[in-house]
């Protein structure tokens, strides 16, 4: 199979990633890390360009896409860091009014978790005795639920997305810093132990980029599983490797690579646990 992306989904792409730099640069990421909260505004502007609808037929005001576009779209907020439930409400356009059009901001428990609780407009799920929790990435608020609740396979695929997303980002980001940091006269990615981490970034990059793509087409839910975990370890090793090539720059606030990692963190618990897509992955066998 050819997993290429066509020349439509290569133009959302573009046109995702333009919106996204214009609306959500790092001066934006960063104010949200000063001011943590849903920007109404950035949200509704998201709904406007037709994030939430793309899966939903024209015929009820969507954009008619597949998942597969759907994929494309995740990876670049993933890309971005973009804050707020995009899954959950990404799959209540149709069945959540205002959820289609950004009005209204819904969030759902995945897992033992619920992101925004308190600053979404709807819950979809029980989420009965939800308790404040201490989130590791300042920008995604968290309460714990007292038992796991089931992730389906489309918000599983879509967290994968926005991991892959997120691994891109940090292999760029590592790549451009060891070109441009010198040390001994040389630029740091001369040396062998540098060359060897942002080969190994790419590698996980694009392993997971392919069965991410794979399992939107498919729909099949092992692969979707199986992408998740490639995912998630290309997204969270990916940051890890990126922090060392910055060097000790790299746990200091000022630097953006840190909350990549605290997001992938996150997302590998949000999109359902390894054990549960390891345990699925082994009945298939």
């Amino acid at each position: 199979m050819d997993f290429q992306l066509s020349v439509e989904q290569k133009a959302l792409r573009a046109g995702i990633r333009e919106v996204l730099a214009g609306r959500f640069g790092r001066d934006a990421l960063r104010g949200a890390v000063d001011r943590p909260g849903v920007d109404r505004g950035l949200w509704r502007e998201l709904g406007g360009a037709g994030l939430f609808s793309l899966c939903l037929a024209e015929a009820r005001g969507g954009v008619g896409l597949g998942l597969a576009e759907a994929v494309v779209v995740f990876e670049e907020c993933g890309r971005a860091l973009l804050p707020g439930p995009l899954v959950a409400t990404f799959l209540a356009a149709g069945e959540v009014p205002g959820a289609g059009s950004g009005d209204t901001v819904v969030t759902s428990p995945y897992g033992g978790l619920v992101p925004w609780l308190d600053a979404a407009d709807v819950v979809r799920g029980d989420v009965a005795g939800a308790e404040p929790l201490a989130s590791v990435d300042p920008l995604t608020p968290l309460h714990k639920l007292p038992a796991a609740a089931p992730v389906p396979r489309e918000a599983a695929l879509l967290y994968a997305a926005e991991q892959l997303g997120s691994a891109g980002r940090t292999l760029d980001m590592a790549v451009q810093h060891a070109r441009e940091r010198e040390q001994f006269g040389q630029p740091v990615g001369a040396f062998q132990a540098v060359k060897h981490l942002c080969a190994d970034m790419l590698a996980r990059v694009e392993v997971a980029r392919a069965a991410v793509y794979a399992a939107a087409v498919t729909g099949d839910p092992v692969e979707a599983a199986a992408a998740k975990l490639l995912a998630d370890e290309a997204a969270v090793q990916g940051a890890r490797d990126c922090l060392q090539v910055h060097g000790g720059m790299g746990f200091t606030w000022e630097a953006d690579v840190h909350l990549h990692l605290k997001r992938a963190w996150l997302r590998a618990e949000l999109g359902g646990s390894a054990r549960d897509a390891e345990e699925l992955l082994a009945a298939s066998l």
